[in-house]
């Protein structure tokens, strides 16, 4: 008699990456009160149990998502003097592999009363200030806020207006177009 294998065991961390990527999706669409663990779980693909087994309840996952430490660490892993291009480049590749890009949260923020304002002050210290902190020479908080608006311009133009010219370049191309633009806010007369 043979015995049937196993069934496979979900790798913990692809699940919480499946369960944070399926809120930030979510709470880039609905505002906060109006999203359920329930809704988290079948967009996941995962029980509500599970969602609860590693975030705890509604508001700790959504602590998590409101949080853009990680996003920040992939949107500023470049040299100063090539930041803009990679910065554009990191914008577009969201969008492309990930369906959305991460900093557009921010535009949803209104959405969520009190917790919009979580969301802007996490933004805040956690993408903007971060930037500006990189950056010398005067203004550098003003040129950190242009640099990302210009970027969040770009993402709502590809991901919200869904604009088919640019939605058809290449990456390169647009950030060999677009990189100089931001990278003008972060090394200003170089």
């Amino acid at each position: 008699m043979t015995t049937a294998p196993a069934p496979a065991r979900r790798d913990a961390e692809a699940t919480k990456a499946a369960i944070l990527k399926a809120a930030r999706h979510l709470l880039a669409r609905h505002a906060h009160a109006d999203i359920t663990l329930k809704a988290v779980a079948e967009r996941a693909g995962v029980s509500p149990p599970l969602v609860l087994k590693y975030f705890g309840n509604k508001d700790a996952l959504f602590a998590r998502v409101m949080s853009f430490d990680t996003d920040a660490d992939d949107l500023l892993d470049a040299p100063l003097h090539d930041l803009g291009r990679h910065m554009v480049r990191h914008v577009l590749a969201s969008q492309r592999d990930r369906g959305a890009d991460p900093l557009l949260r921010i535009a949803f923020a209104p959405l969520h009363g009190d917790r919009g304002d979580i969301l802007r002050a996490n933004f805040r210290a956690q993408v903007t200030d971060r930037l500006a902190a990189r950056l010398t020479g005067p203004d550098a908080g003003l040129r950190a806020e242009l640099a990302v608006a210009a970027l969040i311009g770009l993402g709502v133009m590809y991901g919200i207006a869904r604009g088919p010219r640019l939605r058809e370049s290449g990456p390169d191309d647009v950030a060999d177009r677009y990189g100089p633009l931001v990278q003008a806010q972060l090394t200003p007369g170089a």
